[in-house]
């Protein structure tokens, strides 16, 4: 037997039939509604990458397709099964959230990058295993952006930066998770960008998403120096 919660459809009074009948609430209903209520992270991680609203588009999918079977079971077995409204209330919430955060990250990642730059992301950066096995330190595409503007989403690293307010040189990496937020010999070198700010332009510390654009240069060479001497550094002339 299917795994469901059940609720109480009737009671006797005293005289009549004793019998006290129950309806189930179909575990769908229940996982569509939990599935609804998570999709909410659609709308919380769009704003930063919305490029990830892809991947997590999954959450809403799954719970629209979850709510809609389970309303129609119990639409046709409604003497066996209860909890129509909870069905609806999953997919009501699945269907919302998959619509608005798919939308809002559509907006944000076709207007976060200012006119004049090329959008590149730190995965871009790491040469293929392929490539590693071949002495390839740079992927080509990105050594062909040398010298040119770049836009670059990611976090400045703490211990990088002696000021919180008016930075003018920073560490950007990849993440805030302990790869890039630990011991600094322990980092890879296209997981890392030393950024200078060009001019009066300033920013100030934050633990969220950076948005920075400017003049990005390459020294495939340092690698071999280690963390001291970065492969990719950037004059920047734009930060959000």
């Amino acid at each position: 037997m299917a795994s469901s919660s059940a609720t109480l459809d009737s009671y006797a009074a005293p005289g009549a039939d004793e019998t006290i009948q129950y309806r189930a609430i179909p575990a769908g209903a229940i996982l569509g509604a939990v599935l609804g209520v998570f999709s909410v992270v659609m709308v919380i991680v769009a704003p930063s990458y919305p490029e990830s609203c892809l991947w997590i588009a999954f959450i809403p999918a799954l719970g629209v397709f979850v709510s809609l079977r389970a309303w129609g079971k119990i639409k046709r077995q409604q003497e066996e099964y209860t909890g129509a409204m909870l069905a609806i209330a999953g997919l009501v919430l699945s269907f919302t959230f998959l619509c608005v955060g798919a939308g809002y990250g559509a907006y944000v990642y076709t207007t976060e990058v200012p006119d004049g730059y090329e959008r590149i992301s730190f995965n871009e950066m790491k040469p293929s295993e392929y490539q590693q096995r071949s002495g390839v330190t740079v992927p080509p595409e990105i050594a062909d952006l040398d010298g040119k503007r770049v836009f670059i989403k990611g976090y400045i690293r703490p211990d990088s930066v002696s000021v919180m307010r008016g930075i003018d040189r920073f560490l950007l990496v990849r993440d805030n998770n302990t790869c890039c937020f630990g011991d600094l010999s322990k980092i890879k070198y296209h997981d890392q960008i030393d950024v200078k700010m060009d001019g009066p332009l300033r920013v100030d510390f934050s633990q969220g998403v950076v948005r920075i654009g400017g003049v990005l240069k390459i020294r495939p060479e340092n690698v071999a120096l280690g963390p001291t001497a970065p492969v990719f550094s950037m004059q920047a002339d734009y930060a959000n």
